[in-house]
Order: structure tokens, then C-alpha cells, then sequence
């Protein structure tokens, strides 16, 4: 394979890569930035039976974790022995083989979703340590899943007032919460989805299908 070669979907990346995650014996390092993440197809399973590496890194976008499907996935990983983190920062989806190749998700707009095998030792590097300084700055899933537990019961009551334009006052009764509590969940729900204003907080849940 070339240095740094283009797959489309996630079929040919298992078919022209899978010997690189068939090699891997010191380390599996991955970062998931959507809730739609890669590899969402079997060969996902696929590739994950080809990986022997004793040490497994995850680290998931805090708004991923929103979604019950993809939080019961991060404890499922945690189970078997994964390190796994979170964090409130955007992340490219990526995936880390022992410091020797890195495998970059693209976008759709050929068709099936791109990505990017790269072999380049020093391109590999920087990708790694970009990895890396993302990994320092999250936070163990212990900790998030204890902050997170309340809000991931209240997020759709919140979007869905967000997504009606409900004032803070209305949004409260109807929720059956404090003026003081509903405003603390909007503001701990916009730093989860990496919003800077609630109407970007609702935009951006729509985009992620959580309203």
C-alpha cells in the first residue's frame, strides 16, 4: 500500500488494510468524533477481530456519548479492558496503529466515506501526537459517565424546548424543574455539543439526530 493511499467505505478499507490492523501488537488507538462514528458497518467487527494489541485507547467527542447507544459502547469497551476518555473538543476520527500507521476518516461526498491510510513515518508521528494532546485533555469514563448521568436523562426534554424557542420560565414548568436547574442543564448540554449559543446547541442536536 502507498505511503498515504485513499479507500472508499469501509469494506475496501478492511480489504486493503487489514493485514496493517493484523499487526498490530502494541497498541489500538482510536478517537470517534460523530454520533454517526466510522466503521459502522460489520466489518467494523471484522477488523476488530483482527486486532491483537494488549493496549486499547478510545476516545469519544462528549456529544458521541449523548446518545445511549454510544455510551453503553464506551462501557462495553471500558469492560474489556480499554482505556477510554472524553472529551468536550473536536476530534478528527482517527485510528492509531502501534505509532506506525494512522488511518484518517474522510467525508461522503464521493459516494461511500473516504479515508486515508497513512505509512509515512513522519506524517504518522504528527498524527499520533495530535492523538495524543487530545487524550491528555479528556477526561476517564468513570468521571464524565458521573457528571453526564442526569443530563443524558434530561438532554431531549431540553432540546426539544430549545428546538420550540420556549423561554427559559416555560421551558422549566413544562420540565418540571427550577428556573435555576433548567438554565444549568442548557449550559452543561451547549458545552457537551460544543455549542456557543443555544441556537447552535439546537442546531447542532438536530444534526446529530438527538431531536
Amino acid at each position: 500500500m502507498d505511503r498515504v493511499a485513499v479507500v472508499r467505505g469501509e469494506a475496501e478499507l478492511f480489504e486493503r488494510a487489514a493485514h496493517l490492523f493484523a499487526g498490530t501488537t502494541r497498541e489500538f488507538a482510536c478517537a470517534a468524533n460523530t454520533l454517526r462514528t466510522w466503521m459502522v458497518t460489520r466489518a467494523r467487527a471484522r477488523i476488530a477481530e483482527q486486532v491483537p494489541a494488549p493496549r486499547v485507547r478510545k476516545l469519544f467527542r462528549l456529544s458521541t456519548l449523548l446518545d445511549p447507544r454510544w455510551a453503553e459502547h464506551a462501557r462495553e469497551a471500558a469492560g474489556r479492558g480499554a482505556q477510554v476518555r472524553v472529551t468536550a473538543q473536536d476530534v478528527n476520527e482517527t485510528i492509531v496503529l502501534d505509532d506506525r500507521v494512522a488511518i484518517l476518516a474522510g467525508d461522503e461526498s464521493h459516494g461511500a466515506r473516504s479515508y486515508s491510510v497513512v505509512t509515512a513515518p513522519e506524517l504518522v508521528h504528527g498524527i499520533s501526537s495530535l492523538f495524543e494532546a487530545a487524550w491528555r485533555g479528556g477526561t476517564e469514563l468513570a468521571v464524565h459517565e458521573a457528571r453526564m448521568a442526569e443530563l443524558r436523562v434530561v438532554a431531549p426534554g431540553v432540546l426539544d424546548a430549545l428546538n420550540r424557542g420556549w423561554t427559559d420560565e416555560a421551558a422549566a414548568r413544562a420540565l418540571g424543574v427550577s428556573l435555576r436547574t433548567y438554565r444549568r442543564r442548557v449550559a452543561e448540554l451547549m458545552s457537551a455539543l460544543g455549542a456557543s449559543s443555544r441556537f447552535q446547541a439546537g442546531a447542532r442536536a438536530r444534526e446529530l439526530g438527538l431531536v
